[in-house]
């Protein structure tokens, strides 16, 4: 599962980080990718939101901030049933020129599926479209994507901020496939924003040897209201 949800913030105002677990919960996801968590900041009660999800759930987690807000942090953080090895986590380019663009960053971990190792990049992309294209070289680049030990099966997912015909979706596209259109037949889904989700910013990614069995974007009273995203839900079958 990939998932943006908004600081816990959901459509009705309020925050709840219970409610984001509840959503994954009903979907029980193996992994997720989570965008837009809060580790003590004023706004949301000095909650860590990533160690509060992942003690609701039992789960392992590795959270990396992306930027300092109101003396906190705020990033992304990836979740796990499985054993999970943080790898790298760092900042991805920014407009230098540019100082109203937020800092993003990326997370890299390793997952032990029962003997196989996967490797899973989560990841929030700018709201510039530049910014988006240097951001999704960065990825692809010898620091992540490319590095030597990088190696198949591999998933990058996240928040791109980047819609099918954007430049930085087609330069993943040319090396990973989109699971979405992975499946002969099934019509992708936008996941943002909730009351009218046209847009199809929230992706997941894979390498060879991943072979798609499913997907959906779970759309319920629940999902409706606990974030300004729907999840992205993928079931994958290991090489």
């Amino acid at each position: 599962m990939t998932y943006n949800v908004h600081s816990a913030i959901g459509m009705d105002g309020t925050l709840s980080p219970s409610r984001i677990a509840e959503v994954i919960d009903h979907c029980n996801p193996d992994i997720v990718a989570l965008q837009e968590l809060d580790c003590g900041v004023p706004r949301t009660e000095m909650i860590d939101q990533a160690h509060l999800i992942a003690l609701n759930l039992n789960m392992s987690y590795h959270f990396h901030s992306s930027i300092q807000v109101e003396g906190g942090e705020y990033g992304n953080a990836i979740l796990s049933h499985y054993p999970v090895h943080l790898i790298k986590a760092g900042a991805l380019p920014m407009q230098p020129y540019n100082d109203s663009c937020e800092r993003r960053g990326a997370i890299w971990v390793a997952i032990d599926l029962n003997g196989i190792q996967l490797q899973v990049i989560a990841t929030h992309f700018g709201l510039n479209r530049k910014e988006r294209m240097a951001q999704a070289k960065e990825i692809l680049g010898c620091e992540w994507l490319g590095h030597p030990e990088c190696r198949e099966p591999v998933i990058l997912c996240g928040d791109l901020n980047a819609m099918p015909i954007s430049a930085a979706y087609h330069l993943i596209a040319s090396r990973l496939q989109d699971a979405q259109r992975a499946l002969k037949g099934r019509r992708p889904q936008g996941t943002c924003p909730v009351r009218f989700p046209f847009m199809r910013i929230d992706h997941l990614f894979i390498s060879g040897g991943l072979k798609v069995r499913s997907f959906t974007v779970p759309k319920t009273p629940l999902t409706r209201m606990a974030s300004d995203h729907f999840p992205l839900m993928v079931t994958l079958e290991l090489p």
